[in-house]
């Protein structure tokens, strides 16, 4: 399963002429992504005929949320189940570093029957072992992760010890890092199924006037004038690579 991660129209589009089987929706990706808008789930549940995961995440930073955070989020889930969603992408965390397991099925009542993937708050956690049996508890059907390091390269051997000890009970997807250079090893080396990027490229916006003397909000070293969107002919190359490699692993155990 090829999941492409994506914050605009645009992206949804190349997703689906690239072959992915499915998408998660985010705003903020700088932040690690934060809960899209509505107008934008709408928009690329039009666009994109393959799964939609929205991620619901209320701000960056941590995952330690109060009450009022709590309200937004189910509220948010609310509206992307009716608008379309597949499923959602959720993670809380305790302030001593453990799943948040009240909270996590507060929001997971809240979904219903949509699908679930717990988010990289896992990485954050205190003792990634025990945060896997948390989330098997909770019946949640699969976690992202990066081993609990920067990125999947760093957090291989990890991810595949996580493999080991799910046992079929849960899919690690491994996602932060992955490109279309190295997703095929990863893949091997690991023994994942399902694997999570963003194979995007730079795009140049319209704009013929610029103001280089000014920045709009806080990441005063981007470029204002040009972004990054999912490549169709990158995602094709990962499609390839994980057919490849999944073939060569033969069916799950």
């Amino acid at each position: 399963m090829l999941e492409i991660c994506i914050d605009s129209i645009a992206s949804a589009r190349a997703a689906a002429v690239g072959g992915a089987d499915r998408v998660e929706l985010c705003a903020g990706m700088p932040e690690g992504g934060t809960t899209p808008s509505a107008g934008m789930i709408r928009g690329v549940r039009a666009a994109f005929p393959g799964r939609l995961m929205v991620i619901i995440r209320p701000r960056g930073y941590d995952f330690l949320y109060s009450e009022a955070e709590m309200e937004v989020m189910l509220h948010d889930i609310t509206v992307a189940r009716e608008l379309g969603a597949d499923g959602v992408v959720i993670g809380c965390l305790t302030a001593e570093g453990r799943v948040d397991m009240d909270r996590c099925r507060r929001l997971m009542a809240a979904a219903g029957l949509l699908d679930i993937t717990f988010h990289r708050a896992f990485d954050m956690t205190r003792d990634l072992t025990e945060a896997l049996e948390d989330i098997i508890r909770l019946e949640i059907r699969r976690v992202l992760s990066s081993g609990g390091k920067p990125d999947v390269p760093a957090g291989a051997s990890r991810l595949t010890a996580l493999v080991r000890q799910a046992a079929g009970r849960i899919s690690i997807m491994p996602g932060g890092g992955v490109t279309e250079l190295n997703l095929g090893g990863i893949v091997r080396e690991t023994g994942v199924r399902e694997i999570h990027l963003s194979a995007r490229g730079p795009v140049r916006g319209g704009m013929t006037f610029f103001n280089a003397g000014c920045y709009m909000g806080s990441f005063t070293q981007s470029d204002e004038y040009g972004w990054r969107e999912a490549d169709p002919d990158k995602i094709r190359i990962c499609k390839t690579a994980l057919t490849a490699a999944l073939a060569e692993a033969g069916p799950p155990v």
